[in-house]
């Protein structure tokens, strides 16, 4: 199956977001610094082309530079509805949630299904759900 994969510009936090990101899903952290590409447009060891891979949650990003704007999310939502384990789901929503924001914490709904939402520190907003 094939899925979009968010793709997301950070005002130079691309290496600690990534970090953070693997701490909560797992997976592995690839990294290319603008040095290792030849850019010049920022500093050396900023983030180039970053990725979260090998684990449940694929993620790629890099660090702003010129005339790229950096990550403003607004009227998006990154969807984890049904992907795993309740217990699992509950673990990533508050491990998005440290040092984030919860928007609506995760509860259960008149429908019996489970949502919550959550901006994390770096600014994406997740929706966490499931049924049981």
């Amino acid at each position: 199956m094939v899925a979009p994969t968010p793709y997301v510009h950070f005002p130079g936090t691309a290496r600690d977001a990534l970090g953070f990101y693997a701490g909560v899903f797992g997976g592995e952290v690839e990294l290319n610094t603008f040095a290792e590409f030849g850019r010049t447009d920022g500093p050396a060891d900023a983030v180039a082309h970053g990725g979260l891979t090998g684990g449940p949650v694929t993620l790629f990003c890099a660090d702003a530079a010129g005339e790229e704007r950096p990550l403003r999310c607004e009227g998006l939502m990154l969807s984890l509805l049904g992907t795993t384990e309740p217990a699992t789901l509950r673990a990533w929503f508050a491990g998005l949630a440290r040092g984030g924001r919860v928007v609506d914490d995760l509860q259960e709904r008149p429908w019996g299904a489970w949502d919550g939402q959550v901006v994390d520190r770096y600014g994406l907003h997740w929706l966490i759900g499931f049924e049981p």
